[in-house]
C-alpha cells in the first residue's frame, strides 16, 4: 500500500477516539490529562496502523488476487478473478486531498465488499483495476495517465464513454428539501422556540438532545446530496458506469447484463415537480453490505418523465417506462386493502413483468423476462377466504416483484405465463 496509507487510517482513528472519550471525560479529568489520553491513542492508533500497513500487501497469481495481512495472524484471502465482477475506485475527503484512492473489489455471491486495498496513487490503482478487469476476462479499458489528479480533482480510471445524464446539483438540493424531513423541520423548530420561550431557560441537556434530534432529522438529506453530488451517467459499451460524491467521490461500474430489476419511484412531494427516482438490484453486488453507499443500485437520484424513460431505454432497449400496462386487483380485494386496492397493480410488458404499489409514495418494479429465476404462488388465510392469492416473481438478486391480491385462477395463469416467458426469454432459440 502507499506509504500514506498509515496516517489517513490514523487520522480515521483520532476522530473515533475523540468521539469516545466524549466532553464528559473532559469536564471529570481536566483538558491536560483530556490532551494526555487523546495523544495516547492517537499514537497507538497510529503504531498500529503502521504494523498494519506493513503487513498487509497484494499479489497477483495466475487468475488469483492474493491479499496478505496480519501480524500474529497471518491471513491470505485469495480471490478467484473469473468471479470478479467490478473494481471499483473510491475517494474519500482525505484520499482526495493526498492523491490517493481505494479499490473495492465486489465479487459474484459475496457477501460483502472483498479486499479494500487503502491506500494507493490514482495512477497505481487505475492500472492495477485495468489488469484486474483483463484478467477477469472483462473487456479492458484505457489506463489514467501516470501522473494522477492534484488534490480536489475527480479521479479518472477510465473513459468517460457516451454521456446519458448528468444530474443538475440545483435539482438535488430541491429534492431534498421536498422530503418529509425537511418539510416538517420548520414546525419543529417553531415548536422547540415555542417551548424555550414558554419555559424561559433551558437545562444544557434539553438543549443537547433537542439539537441532537434535528442533527438526525437531517441527516439522511444532507448524506443523500453529498454522496450524489455532481452525479453523471455514462454509457461504455455494455456497461453502466456512475461517478457521483463531493466528499467521498465513486466511480462504480454496473454491466447491463447483470441487471435484475429497475425500481421507479415517485415520492408524494416530488410530483408536483413531476420528479421521480430510478435504481437498480444488480446481481452479483453485495447486498448484506451495512452501507449502502457500497451498493450500485443507484440509476437516476432524482429526474423528469423524459430523462427517466431514456435511461430506463438505455438499460431495457425497447421498454417504454410511461406506457407499461398494468391492472389492479378484482373488485373483493378491498376487503384486505380498503385504501390501496387502485394503487396496487400489475401487468405484462412485451419484455418485463411490472409490478406498482403505493399511495402516497408510487413505486414500480420493472423485471425482464430473462431474470426471472422462479415464480411462486402464495395465498394467506384471508385470501384463501376471498379466493385471492400472491404471484412473486423472484430474481437471482433477491427481491423481485410480486402481484399481491389476484383472482385465483387469473394468479395461475399469471404464473404460468411468466413461467413460460422466462424460459422463452433465456432461451430465444427454442421459441415455438
Amino acid at each position: 500500500m502507499h506509504p500514506l496509507s498509515p496516517a489517513l487510517h490514523g487520522a480515521k482513528s483520532l476522530v473515533v477516539v475523540i468521539a469516545g472519550l466524549s466532553w464528559s471525560t473532559l469536564s471529570r479529568v481536566g483538558f491536560g490529562w483530556f490532551t494526555v489520553l487523546v495523544v495516547i491513542f492517537v499514537l497507538g492508533a497510529t503504531v498500529l496502523a503502521v504494523i498494519s500497513w506493513w503487513n498487509t500487501g497484494y499479489h497477483v497469481v495466475g487468475r488469483e488476487l492474493r491479499v496478505h495481512e496480519g501480524l500474529i495472524w497471518r491471513r491470505t484471502r485469495a480471490i478467484p478473478l473469473e468471479r470478479l465482477q467490478a473494481v471499483e475506485v473510491v475517494r474519500p475527503l482525505l484520499a482526495q486531498l493526498t492523491g490517493l484512492a481505494e479499490l473495492r473489489l465486489e465479487v459474484v455471491g459475496g457477501g460483502k465488499t472483498e479486499a479494500p486495498l487503502a491506500y494507493l496513487s490514482v495512477a497505481e490503482a487505475g492500472a492495477l483495476r485495468q489488469r484486474l478487469l483483463a484478467l477477469a476476462g472483462r473487456a479492458p479499458e484505457a489506463v489514467p495517465p501516470a501522473a494522477g489528479p492534484t488534490a480536489g480533482e475527480q479521479p479518472a480510471p477510465g473513459p468517460a464513454g457516451r454521456r446519458l445524464h448528468t444530474v443538475r446539483n440545483a435539482d438535488l438540493l430541491v429534492s431534498q428539501l421536498l422530503t418529509p424531513q425537511a418539510f416538517l423541520l420548520p414546525f419543529g423548530v417553531a415548536f422547540v422556540v415555542a417551548q424555550f420561550v414558554t419555559e424561559g431557560s433551558w437545562s444544557f441537556i434539553a438543549v443537547a438532545s433537542t439539537l441532537t434530534a434535528m442533527a438526525g432529522v437531517l441527516l439522511q438529506p444532507i448524506r443523500r446530496v453529498l454522496d450524489d453530488w455532481s452525479f453523471r451517467l455514462d454509457r461504455d459499451d455494455d456497461t453502466l458506469r456512475v461517478r457521483n460524491g463531493l466528499l467521498e467521490t465513486r466511480v462504480q461500474t454496473v454491466p447491463l447484463h447483470r441487471v435484475q430489476t429497475i425500481g421507479v419511484t415517485w415520492p408524494l412531494l416530488w410530483r408536483m415537480k413531476g420528479w421521480l427516482r430510478l435504481r437498480l438490484e444488480v446481481a452479483g453486488y453485495s447486498t448484506g453490505e451495512a452501507d449502502d453507499r457500497n451498493r450500485p443500485d443507484r440509476l437516476l437520484p432524482v429526474g423528469d418523465a423524459h430523462v427517466g424513460e431514456l435511461v430506463v431505454a438505455e438499460v431495457l432497449p425497447g421498454v417504454r417506462l410511461g406506457a407499461l400496462p398494468t391492472t389492479p386487483p378484482p373488485p373483493r380485494a378491498r376487503w384486505l386493502r380498503p385504501l390501496t386496492r387502485a394503487a396496487v397493480g400489475a401487468g405484462l410488458d412485451e419484455q418485463v413483468f411490472v409490478a406498482r404499489a403505493g399511495l402516497l409514495t408510487r413505486q414500480l418494479t420493472v423485471v425482464p423476462y430473462a431474470r426471472i429465476q422462479s415464480v411462486r404462488v402464495t395465498q394467506g388465510p384471508a385470501q384463501r377466504w376471498l379466493r385471492l392469492a400472491t404471484v412473486h416473481a423472484d430474481t437471482a438478486g433477491g427481491s423481485g416483484a410480486a402481484a399481491p391480491d389476484r383472482d385465483l385462477a387469473e394468479a395461475w395463469v399469471l404464473a404460468a405465463e411468466l413461467i413460460a416467458r422466462a424460459h422463452a426469454a433465456r432461451h430465444p432459440d427454442r421459441r415455438g
